[in-house]
């Protein structure tokens, strides 16, 4: 009889350290791809139109209208190529390797005007401290193949998680899908209610994206790569505006904090990737969270969620 697994190898190892200077490439090689859509694709709310999905091999930007013409941008995290296609039949591919950040620029708007797309775009980073303009940003230039697959295929179970929890709610909710300006993949539901005015004040952002992201009261999940104030791979979940009590609510797991900096609770990917049951362990966050925000948030929850 095999010996026992000690995690389920479904969800890779993700150690930040490993690949940090790959992921902040890359981080930067997606908005630069991000900022295709938030120029073609129309308005939607929270800007739920800029956002890329997880797909079976690596992301997408899903279609995006130019004139009469569709375009779909694809990161192949198997191959590991980025792949442009218009519903004319045309296509481009780009190697995703080592390169800088101007290089990739100068790479995928050539492709584009090859494609004969035109695209303007504000060109340079936002939501980090350090916004280089993509095409004089010669100092973020690794990419290592073997991390990025890891980080995928770990995006790949939270997105299949992600979507088993969107299941049980009836209300207005987002999709699973990753926002490219802080680089993390987030399930949203909400109340249903209106939110104060959001206060802005993210690093390179105008306060009117942030205005427009927390028009509404939410209860919000996701995961990232770690940075920032949580130095590791994570999972989180957060409430808009916060409800009184909320830090202090008991959640699940046990391995679950808040954490007051961010201002979120933390749940370590390390944590849910070793778990007998990861599925389990990251659905208790979820929900358990949520319930925190709905109770104290007082949410019609008969109304808003799946009874059966």
């Amino acid at each position: 009889m095999p010996a026992p697994l000690l995690f389920n190898t479904a969800w890779p190892p993700l150690p930040l350290a490993a690949w940090q200077d790959t992921y902040v490439t890359l981080h930067m090689w997606t908005q630069i791809v991000g900022k295709t859509r938030l120029a073609l694709a129309p308005m939607e709310n929270h800007w739920w139109q800029c956002t890329f999905h997880v797909t079976e091999r690596g992301m997408s930007s899903t279609p995006m209208p130019s004139g009469m013409r569709l375009l779909t941008v694809d990161f192949d995290f198997i191959d590991h190529l980025l792949i442009l296609r218009t519903s004319e039949g045309a296509s481009r591919q780009l190697r995703l390797e080592p390169q800088t950040v101007a290089s990739f620029h100068a790479r995928y708007m050539a492709a584009l005007g090859e494609l004969g797309i035109e695209v303007r775009m504000v060109p340079r980073p936002v939501e980090v401290e350090l916004a280089i303009p993509f095409a004089e940003d010669t100092e973020h230039a690794s990419y290592d193949g073997d991390a990025v697959h890891r980080w995928w295929r770990s995006l790949t179970q939270a997105d299949r998680v992600f979507k088993r929890f969107r299941s049980g709610f009836v209300g207005k909710q987002s999709p699973a899908h990753l926002f490219w300006g802080s680089f993390d993949l987030a399930v949203t539901r909400f109340s249903g209610r209106p939110a104060p005015r959001h206060a802005g004040g993210v690093p390179n952002c105008p306060d009117y994206v942030m205005v427009e992201a927390y028009s509404h009261e939410c209860s919000s999940a996701g995961f990232w790569p770690g940075g920032g104030a949580v130095d590791e791979a994570a999972f989180y979940a957060y409430a808009y505006p916060e409800p009184e009590g909320y830090s202090a609510h008991a959640v699940h797991p046990a391995t679950a904090r808040y954490h007051t900096q961010a201002h979120e609770f933390i749940l370590p990917y390390e944590a849910v990737r070793t778990a007998s049951d990861p599925d389990g362990t990251l659905l208790a966050f979820l929900q358990s969270t949520y319930d925190a925000a709905a109770d104290l948030g007082r949410w019609n929850r008969a109304v808003l969620e799946r009874t059966a």
